[in-house]
């Protein structure tokens, strides 16, 4: 996604992601976010979201690290705080042309979606729903990003592979190597 730098109006380490929502919706915010999660902060890993933003609204979401839109961005995104967030506000002229491109379906997201996701906090995702004009792009879907993370094999597969060597590693060091033949 192609965004205009915009002006950054804050840069802060926030507890979790629905500070940043919040503050965004309140504020009536356009532009976008840009969503670094705490995992990140602490391996030096270059993942990070962007969200952008129609009068505090969701309206896009994509992830730097995945390379996905919509649903799936916001589940790669997932987890516990603390969460570096840079706001950055975009003329609104220039953000409607983000908006309106074409493949924009796929980095689309349901309006209450991130704060649902993201934070967890199903009374801030209800405001934003209400907040949301009737053509927002999102509006309509029933976005699950269970679903797009059960979607994607690689995923799933490297979780499974971690978790295997988890194991093995515990059982090795509690002495329990000869039951795992």
């Amino acid at each position: 996604m192609k965004l205009p730098r915009g002006d950054l109006v804050a840069s802060r380490v926030v507890d979790d992601y629905a500070v940043a929502l919040r503050d965004a919706l309140d504020d009536a915010v356009t532009g976008y976010l840009v969503l670094e999660p705490g995992s990140t902060l602490l391996t030096g890993d270059d993942d990070a979201g962007v969200l952008t933003l129609a009068d505090g609204v969701p309206v896009l979401a994509s992830h730097t690290g995945t390379e996905r839109g919509g649903p799936g961005a916001l589940a790669d995104l997932a987890g516990p705080g603390p969460v570096q967030v840079d706001r950055r506000v975009v003329a609104s002229t220039a953000l409607a042309e983000v908006h309106d491109v074409d493949g924009r379906d796929a980095l689309a997201v349901a309006p209450g979606e991130p704060a649902r996701v993201l934070a967890g906090d199903h009374d801030l995702a209800a405001r934003t729903r209400e907040r949301a004009p009737e053509d927002h792009p999102g509006r309509g879907e029933d976005a699950d990003p269970l679903d797009a993370f059960l979607a994607d094999d690689d995923r799933v597969a490297a979780i499974r592979e971690e978790a295997r060597a988890e194991a093995e590693r515990r059982a090795e060091e509690w002495g329990f190597v000869d039951q795992l033949d």
